[in-house]
């Protein structure tokens, strides 16, 4: 059984790297994004209220946030191990989480961190933007979104790295080889 949550800045190819590693270990993966988007579609209570947020283009709080992932934590298909993505990011999240994987007595096996260079990631993502024709993926909105990234989750890489549960993997490179590095990086932690 697998618990285990994936860090990385945008463009480091987090999601897809999710993707596989959920295929290939037989856990689900599960994105923060997708469980707005869920909540937001069936109007839940607490998509209604992470709408609000959402549509303004702030944050979704702490509350609403912690309480949509407890809630897919206790869904049955997590039994066998999920694979986080896009949660924590505070070190708040850090012990919310905590609570939630205490209270079935289970704790977190790995913390998985991709990492890049932020010139790497930048070029990444406008060629990304330009290919989707994302309006919103501008070289200013990207090196905004790296900067929230590096203040809010060095905290927590930081947290993990205390437990001695933080893997780094370099996020950059052919696919199919992050991915191979990502399965080793993954099968040498579980062994440690």
């Amino acid at each position: 059984m697998t618990r285990m949550l994936i860090i990385g800045p945008p463009g480091s190819g987090k999601g897809t790297q999710a993707e596989r590693i959920s295929e290939r270990l037989g856990v689900v993966a599960i994105s923060t994004g997708d469980i707005f988007r869920a909540n937001v579609k069936g109007e839940t209570p607490l998509g209604v209220e992470a709408k609000k947020y959402m549509d303004n283009g702030d944050f979704v709080p702490d509350s609403v946030t912690n309480k949509m992932v407890r809630d897919r934590l206790n869904e049955s298909d997590v039994e066998n191990g999920f694979l986080l993505d896009g949660y924590p990011r505070t070190t708040a999240q850090v012990d919310y989480l905590d609570e939630i994987l205490a209270d079935g007595d289970e704790k977190l096996d790995v913390v998985l961190q991709l990492t890049a260079d932020d010139e790497e990631l930048v070029h990444r993502l406008l060629g990304r933007a330009k290919e989707t024709g994302r309006s919103d993926d501008n070289e200013a909105v990207i090196r905004h979104r790296l900067d929230l990234y590096h203040e809010q989750t060095e905290a927590v890489v930081a947290k993990y790295a205390d437990r001695g549960i933080l893997t780094k993997v370099d996020g950059i490179g052919p696919i199919d080889e992050v991915t191979n590095r990502v399965m080793e990086a993954i099968k040498a932690a579980q062994a440690a």
